[in-house]
């Protein structure tokens, strides 16, 4: 028999529990424990040490559980009698699972029955060696990746978990397709949530044996595509989602062209004000360049003026004048001839005259014209002399033309030499007051009372 033996196990990942052979150990053995894997000891069948991950030299103060048990043998040789399990801690991949027969679904949407089947994979590991080792392997020489979920073709059949997932899938599968509102022609877009929702159904099974599985896929839901039912089901799916995207491809249409309406509006409304801007700038610049025309004319005629030595009340004079003559020369007027036309200027100041108080004109504006027009018109029918309002008083029996020596004059003016009887009256009467003033009375010297 060895003095000191070394205990381990190196070998396939496909074994979840592993015996080793030897029993019979000396104190001072060596125990070496993978970072992968746990060692758990044995005693006439009862489950007692375990060890982690590294190395264990085996003494009576590290197996405290097997220490009381141990039987001393003869010979000054420790030996005590054990059996260890070797337990594969590391993530089981790619394990394979499948419904053996078809779910019947009840479909709330349509009213229908139809059968489904699923498939997928799911991952295993061990997370409690001692519920493993006591549950499923027992006395045996080990548990095989084969024991729990069958290879495929042999054994498959006879595997220890395969039914436990078959079961929990068809129990739960229609439950939570019913439970989550999941129509059955979308199904595969909903694996995600079926596959986490049936994991947690799972595992609530596998923990009763020291098992996990870390991840649960749902790959596939097979539908009953030559069932009427399942294609009577489909059709109806496809004709309503049909109908929903005509509808929504009108919609669309109806809000494309109301905007592009609401944009031509928008761009007619844009356009309108940009030529109203237009319009305006440019009558605004008419405007202003007549006024600038009419500006740099009126300047020009005022210099004019300004250098032939007479005024606008001097031109609009001189305006009225060459009209009135020229109205009288043509036999315009109401006397013919020079007299007509020399009427005609007289009427011209009346309605000069008038015109002021028709269209309110100002005096000031008007004074320069009207004085004009009434030295002009006076004599002639009715018009005033000055401001008097009052034609000048003939002599009786006609008054004589200092001027020419006409005598018997009957108008206002000297029908020979043109002199106003206006003018003789005023000289008359200037003729009449020089006397007085240059003859003053004396002053008197008498004392006041």
């Amino acid at each position: 028999m060895e003095l000191i033996s070394v205990i381990k196990y190196e070998g396939s990942n496909e074994v979840f529990a592993y015996k080793h052979p030897k029993e019979d150990f000396n104190i001072g053995s060596q125990l070496i424990v993978h970072e992968s894997q746990e060692a758990l000891f044995f005693r006439d069948g009862k489950a007692l040490d375990l060890f982690t991950s590294g190395r264990h030299t085996l003494t009576t103060q590290n197996i405290p559980l097997l220490r009381d048990l141990i039987k001393l043998g003869t010979g000054g040789e420790n030996i005590f009698h054990a059996e260890v399990y070797f337990i594969n801690m590391a993530t089981q991949m790619g394990l394979l699972w499948g419904t053996d027969s078809r779910v019947r679904l009840f479909d709330p949407a349509s009213g229908l029955h139809v059968e489904i089947g699923a498939s997928g994979s799911f991952n295993l590991k061990v997370n409690d060696s001692r519920k493993l080792v006591l549950k499923l392997v027992g006395t045996t020489e080990g548990l095989l990746r084969s024991d729990i979920v069958g290879d495929e073709g042999v054994g498959y059949d006879t595997s220890k978990f395969r039914s436990l997932v078959m079961n929990k899938v068809k129990a739960n599968l229609a439950r939570v397709i019913k439970e989550q509102n999941i129509n059955i022609l979308e199904v595969d877009a909903y694996l995600d949530v079926l596959s986490e929702q049936l994991q947690g159904e799972i595992n609530e099974d596998l923990d009763e044996y020291g098992l996990f599985m870390p991840e649960f896929y749902i790959t596939s839901i097979r539908t009953p595509d030559e069932d009427p039912n399942f294609q009577r089901l489909k059709q109806q799916f496809a004709d309503r989602t049909l109908k929903v995207r005509d509808e929504e491809v009108r919609r669309a249409e109806a809000e494309a062209a109301q905007g592009r309406k609401i944009l031509e509006a928008q761009t007619e409304a844009q356009l309108k004000m940009v030529n109203a801007q237009g319009d305006a700038e440019a009558i605004r610049i008419k405007a202003k360049a007549e006024a600038e025309a009419y500006l740099m004319q009126a300047e020009a005629e005022a210099n004019e003026m300004k250098m032939k030595g007479y005024s606008y009340t001097d031109e609009t004079a001189r305006q009225v004048g060459m009209e009135a003559m020229q109205n009288g020369i043509t036999g315009g007027g109401n006397g013919g001839g020079a007299a007509g036309g020399i009427g005609d200027v007289a009427g011209l100041g009346v309605a000069l005259g008038a015109m002021g108080g028709v269209i309110n004109m100002t005096k000031d504006a008007l004074n320069p014209i009207m004085g004009q027009s009434n030295q002009m018109g006076q004599g002639f029918g009715n018009v005033v002399s000055g401001n008097t309002g009052a034609p000048a008083q003939q002599p009786v029996g006609g008054w004589t033309c200092p001027q020419c020596g006409k005598i018997g004059n009957t108008s206002q003016f000297c029908p020979d030499c043109g002199t106003r009887l206006a003018d003789v009256l005023a000289a008359s009467a200037a003729q009449a007051a020089a006397p007085q003033a240059e003859n003053p009375q004396p002053p008197t010297n008498e004392p006041q009372a």
